[in-house]
């Protein structure tokens, strides 16, 4: 399965909760931070609701 390297590029100040919630679910608390994840449904759903706030790139 391919896997994703999702980069936290904007903050969840002034964001509705669901989006804090969905950022912090990611694994994404700091500016800047990155994670690499399996490119399942679900986390692609995630990384959909949160697409202004994140980089994504398929490693």
């Amino acid at each position: 399965m391919k896997k994703l390297k999702i980069t936290k590029v904007k903050s969840v100040i002034d964001r509705p909760e669901r989006q804090k919630r969905t950022m912090e679910a990611l694994g994404l608390r700091k500016l800047h931070a990155s994670v690499e994840l399996e490119a399942t449904p679900q986390i692609l759903g995630m990384v959909k609701k949160v697409t202004h706030l994140v980089k994504v790139e398929e490693l």
